[in-house]
């Protein structure tokens, strides 16, 4: 494998049920203009389906300032632009919610449009608003933050989905005017069974282990890192950091479970 293809298979989105499941759930609060509430475990994999359905990465260098900036204009075919992705700051007042919540949707309409982001870009003579707002981090606002955002739902007429820890759902229950427009609830779950093992054989190849493992990934060391990271994406990738730097001082070419149980000592996690 190429160094371009193996930083191609980098980057590149792993799409999995849960991520599918989640564009269906996006989908349903769009077209029923209902709220909706996500929920799951950190590391889970939620705001990177968030972020992967609302073309956030490409959008990022024009509605910045983001911490994993890329630079230039986003190109131009990877809409559709029209979904809002707000994460609230840690403090944060009904003002603030309401600020940033317009500055965002007012330049993601104006991208939909096309107003000056290209030079030679026709502008769209009927623009379609943006339809839904996902809110990431949702846990973080206070019940008159939350009071805003039911304002915004109710005064455009949009779907609006709400991203937390479990409990979230708990916790709205005890607002009636809110929980009253909740149309839909689902829980993220953690990687299981084949798409584990999908996961594991993209890290590999971010490994460059020749060959990245056998056809089929050996059910051991599946089973192993099934184990240390109960299938959350995020452990998954912390594992693998510590995987590639034992490997490397080792000089190993081939993941085992001895590899796997190495890695896993340095970790600050549980074993499930």
């Amino acid at each position: 494998m190429t160094d371009e293809a193996a930083a191609s298979a980098a980057d590149q989105f792993i799409i999995t049920r849960e991520d599918r499941r989640f564009a269906e759930f996006c989908e349903s609060c769009r077209r029923a203009r209902y709220i909706g509430l996500c929920y799951g475990v950190p590391g889970v994999g939620k705001t990177m389906s968030a972020r992967e359905y609302a073309h956030w990465n490409e959008l990022e260098s024009v509605l910045g300032p983001a911490p994993y900036r890329r630079g230039g204009l986003p190109p131009r075919d990877s809409g559709p632009w029209q979904t809002v992705l707000y994460t609230p700051g840690v403090v944060n007042t009904p003002r603030t919610v309401q600020r940033d919540v317009d500055h965002m949707w007012g330049r993601v309409f104006s991208l939909a449009a096309g107003s000056s982001w290209y030079a030679d870009r026709e502008v769209n003579p009927d623009p379609r608003p943006p339809d839904l707002v996902i809110v990431d981090e949702a846990d973080r606002l206070k019940t008159a933050s939350l009071e805003q955002l039911r304002d915004l739902y109710d005064r455009r007429n949009i779907g609006l989905l709400l991203i937390g820890m479990p409990g979230l759902q708990k916790r709205l229950a005890r607002y009636a005017q809110f929980s009253s427009r909740v149309g839909f609830v689902h829980q993220y779950q953690p990687l299981s069974g084949r798409e584990l093992q999908h996961v594991i054989e993209h890290e590999c190849v971010q490994l460059r282990l020749q060959p990245p493992l056998a056809d089929n990934t050996d059910a051991a060391v599946v089973n192993a890192i099934g184990r240390v990271t109960g299938g959350n994406f995020r452990l998954v990738d912390r594992l693998f950091v510590e995987i590639q730097r034992v490997m490397a001082v080792n000089n190993f070419s081939t993941l085992t479970t001895e590899v796997v149980a190495f890695a896993r000592e340095s970790l600050a996690v549980e074993t499930t």
